[in-house]
This record gives C-alpha cells, sequence and structure tokens, in this order.
C-alpha cells in the first residue's frame, strides 16, 4: 500500500453546495405526478439520507402501491424536473464556502483523488454540480444507486479508487467529508476518518456528538485545512 496517497470523499448538499431546495422540490413534484401525493416530504427528514430511502419512507407513511416501473418514472421526472430547478436564481443558492478554492488547490496534488460520496443518485448529483461549475473536480463516486444504505458506499468508492489509480489506499488515508452526523456514522465501518463540516443545517455541538477525527465551522481557511489533512500523522 501507498502511505502517501490520499482520498477525499465529499457529499454534496450542504457540504459542497446549497441547492436552496431545488432537490426537495424537485422531488415533491416528482411525487405528486407519480404517486398522487402532495407536500409529500413535509414530514420527513432528509438531510444526510439516500434519495432512495426517502421515497421507501414516503411510500410507506401514505402506504402508496409501489413498484419498479413506479420508482423508474419517479426517477426520470425528478431528474427532469431537478434540471429546471436547480436553474431558478435564489440568493441562498450557491457553493459553499471556501470549497471552490480547496477544490482547486487538491485538485492540483498528484497525491490525492477527489470523490464524491452522496445519498444523491448520481444523475441528480451531477445535475447539481454541473449547474454549480465543480463536477470536474471529481473522478469517482459512490451514489444512492450503488446503494441505498450509506455505510455501504465508502467501501465501493474506495476499490473505485484503488481501481482507477492502479495502486491501493490506506484506510487512515480515507477521508470522508460531510455536513452530517449520518455522513459519520456512515464513514465509521468502514475505518477511514471523517471530517464534518458546519454548513449544512447542523451546528458544530451536533456534530461534535458525533465524534469527528475533525471538525470545520466552513472551508474558508484552505491551510489549516491541508494542514490537518495531509499532517494528521506528525
Amino acid at each position: 500500500m501507498d502511505d502517501n496517497f490520499y482520498l477525499l470523499l465529499f457529499d454534496i448538499d450542504g457540504t459542497l453546495i446549497r441547492s436552496a431546495g431545488a432537490g426537495k422540490n424537485a422531488m415533491e413534484q416528482a411525487l405528486e405526478v407519480v404517486y398522487c401525493v402532495k407536500s409529500g416530504l413535509r414530514d420527513i427528514q432528509m438531510m444526510g439520507r439516500t434519495d432512495p430511502s426517502i421515497v421507501d419512507e414516503v411510500v410507506l407513511q401514505y402506504h402508496l402501491v409501489d413498484s419498479e416501473e413506479k420508482r423508474e418514472r419517479f426517477r426520470n421526472f425528478y431528474f427532469n424536473l431537478l434540471e429546471e430547478e436547480i436553474k431558478i436564481e435564489k440568493p441562498e443558492k450557491r457553493i459553499c464556502n471556501g470549497i471552490e478554492p480547496l477544490l482547486k488547490t487538491l485538485h492540483q496534488r498528484e497525491d490525492t483523488v477527489l470523490g464524491l460520496l452522496t445519498g444523491n443518485w448520481r444523475q441528480s448529483g451531477l445535475i447539481k454540480l454541473k449547474h454549480f461549475g465543480i463536477d470536474g473536480f471529481f473522478e469517482i463516486g459512490a451514489f444512492a444507486d450503488d446503494s441505498p444504505l450509506r455505510n455501504e458506499l465508502v467501501p465501493i468508492a474506495v476499490e473505485r479508487a484503488e481501481k482507477r489509480k492502479g495502486r491501493s489506499i490506506l484506510k487512515e488515508n480515507v477521508f470522508v467529508i460531510g455536513d452530517t452526523p449520518l455522513d459519520i456514522q456512515g464513514a465509521r465501518p468502514s475505518g477511514v476518518k471523517t471530517i464534518a463540516v458546519a454548513t449544512g443545517v447542523h451546528t458544530l455541538d451536533q456534530l461534535a456528538s458525533e465524534k469527528p477525527d475533525f471538525l470545520f465551522k466552513d472551508f474558508g481557511d484552505n491551510d489549516k485545512f491541508m494542514e490537518m489533512i495531509f499532517d494528521h500523522r506528525n
């Protein structure tokens, strides 16, 4: 194994970008079209969840008739609606503080692979990132298409990174970066490092209670991030 090679796996919503509810709005519209449920997400906790698990809860809560054909129709409606929702200008729709310069710095490192680890389906995740022009920074990813369970996504992402680079990566050099307790909890079974950032809806104290390896208010201080990550064994 190469102890000088790193894999950084970023969550999307609340970590890289704030979509100002574009995903929720598109998903609710798709639920109404396919399942005839209005405001289907009003009592559903979405942050940190995978998209399939959110739909599962809606189906269960409203006792809906479900099928794979309906799921496929729902996904297609959702992706098309998201393409439109993400374009609607809102003041709170933005890249999270410090992310763009941080990605540019990390992307220049030959010893680092940038990846995505997200509850989004691949297509919806990339729709969001393309809108903000940051999709090109990421070489690999693990998505809700791969598994509806977050704790199964880390091994998938690591395997893809190792295959792409033709080398093994130490667990201590793999970092999962997210803004919710579920990001941290989902990474823990794989024995990798966790980085929590309070750019989503959860506070520093809420994230600290999960005992991540690193905790940031935001990524405005790129130098501090680089020092803590790449010198973490010193």
